[in-house]
């Protein structure tokens, strides 16, 4: 059990009951190929977009090169060596997460989640091009979101009540720590299964504590402590709400943890605490549907929302408060996004196009929409990195 329980306050004044089963469309995908030989490097195209496509016959990440002006040029397709999978009951987000493709940027290293065979795919990253290292087993069942910090890398895995499984990264590869398991007992045999299960593992800024959002599963941000030799505790801390569905999940400038969640439909942003509890300062609706996804530059916010196939834009007031700031319009299944590190494009994956919409980000926030590029076999996939 936890070693602490408590219930964040409800700053929503009524919550908008709408499950990310919302955000179901039935559009069928296209086998391809399982791995393409990589086309030469392109000069003048350093900076890259990667995509997983959680392909079920075989899982993918396709690479894209990307122009000055954010517009981009498919690369190369690269086999992750494992199989994607498919959560009972998702269409456009068949991992239903966040965080399940994440780029390590001191090792240029790419995790990749294979949910099918509940592997986890290392690859090394040169420009646009993409080297696999290693295919490791994830701990557990269903693996769904990956973060790193240093030496150290966690997985979430979505199955069998869920668990987190630990690693250390010696000469670029993972080596998994037993002690470093921790069960989660969440109620994930329920149906609808896609918003019962975990939502996202991701450490804290500093890298001192791991959190995870566990969805209608648990209804909780779970928040494990780490210490100064990478020692993760026992139990958690564990800030639950009834009917409360903690997605997706960022930190802002002061490392207030910025959480989506799903029921509400708002962006929630809390004070996260030494010894893990959490107190909510904020609760910024975005009146659309299944807001499940949020990433984050400088004080600007943009929350994905399946239901809706819209991206909600905020802006961030000093006093952690987020003003919204209107929606942009996307393809169909607006699920994970990422935002490139010079904070001037957003990318943006629509499970039900099986596509990537870009965007320019203006200075201040509003979005242009560049282009839509259609993702091999993309529909329901879920992973996007931009560098």
């Amino acid at each position: 059990m936890p070693t602490t329980t408590r219930s964040f306050p409800r700053i929503v004044k009524a919550a908008v009951a709408v499950v990310l089963s919302t955000a179901a469309f039935a559009v069928p995908a296209t086998a391809t190929p399982a791995t393409a030989t990589p086309a030469a490097p392109a000069k003048g195209h350093a900076k890259a977009l990667f995509v997983q496509n959680d392909r079920v016959e075989g899982n993918q990440v396709i690479a894209y090169s990307r122009d000055a002006d954010g517009s981009l040029h498919k690369r190369a397709v690269y086999g992750t060596g494992g199989k994607g999978g498919v959560l009972g009951g998702s269409v456009v987000d068949h991992l239903a997460s966040q965080g399940s493709l994440t780029y390590d940027a001191h090792h240029k290293l790419l995790y990749a989640v294979n949910a099918g065979s509940n592997t986890v795919t290392v690859f090394s990253v040169e420009g646009d091009r993409l080297h696999r290292k290693q295919v490791i087993e994830s701990g557990g069942v269903f693996p769904v979101s990956v973060t790193a910090h240093g030496d150290r890398v966690f997985v979430l895995n979505a199955r069998e009540g869920g668990s987190i499984q630990g690693f250390r990264l010696k000469e670029g590869k993972l080596h998994r720590v037993a002690a470093w398991h921790r069960a989660l007992r969440l109620n994930t045999g329920a149906a609808p299964e896609f918003t019962h299960t975990p939502g996202q593992v991701a450490f804290t800024p500093e890298g001192s504590q791991l959190v995870v959002t566990t969805k209608l599963g648990g209804n909780s941000i779970e928040v494990f402590h780490l210490d100064r030799d990478g020692v993760l505790s026992h139990k958690p801390v564990v800030d639950s709400k009834e009917g409360a569905q903690p997605f997706g999940l960022t930190f802002d400038a002061h490392n207030r943890l910025v959480v989506a969640d799903g029921v509400e439909n708002s962006l929630l942003t809390f004070r996260l605490d030494k010894d893990g509890r959490t107190t909510l300062l904020d609760a910024a609706p975005t009146g659309q549907q299944a807001t499940c996804w949020v990433s984050r530059t400088g004080d600007h916010f943009y929350a994905s929302n399946a239901g809706s196939n819209t991206v909600t834009r905020f802006r961030q007031h000093p006093e952690a408060r987020l003003e919204r700031q209107g929606n942009t319009p996307t393809g169909v299944g607006t699920v994970d996004s990422s935002i490139t590190p010079d904070g001037r494009f957003l990318y943006v994956q629509t499970g039900g196009a099986g596509a990537v919409d870009a965007f320019r980000i203006h200075k201040d926030g509003s979005l242009t929409k560049i282009s839509t590029t259609k993702v091999p076999d993309g529909v329901g996939g879920e992973g996007i990195v931009a560098l």
